[in-house]
């Protein structure tokens, strides 16, 4: 069973920044894609952003250039920095990853990012 190791939450003033980290473990095998969902008060889960294997980054609608999506050169990892956060930025944040032939899809337990005004 894969298990997706999130890190980087936490409580920050607005305007101040995140950085998450997630860590994939090397039994999850070939990596499809990575990427990064929230869940907001009353709004649905909702894209941040996915980067697939061969670099293709794809940002959720409405995610602006506050989030940048990257993976550091390794398979293994993904990042979220967020920048300027807002207190509508509030919420769990999710690792995700999709793996294999049978396109299995694995999340991350979230981690919360609480922004104060």
């Amino acid at each position: 069973q894969v298990h997706l190791v999130e890190s980087g939450g936490g409580s920050v003033q607005a305007g101040e920044s995140l950085s998450l980290s997630c860590v994939v473990p090397e039994s999850a095998g070939h990596i499809n894609s990575r990427g990064w969902y929230r869940q907001t008060p009353g709004r649905q889960l909702e894209l941040i952003a996915e980067v697939a294997t061969g670099g293709t980054v794809n940002y959720g609608d409405g995610m602006d250039a506050r989030f940048t999506i990257s993976t550091g050169g390794s398979e293994n990892v993904v990042y979220l920095q967020i920048n300027r956060l807002k207190p509508e930025d509030t919420g769990v944040y999710y690792c995700t990853v999709n793996i294999g032939r049978s396109q299995q899809d694995v999340w991350g337990r979230g981690t919360q990012v609480t922004v104060s005004s």
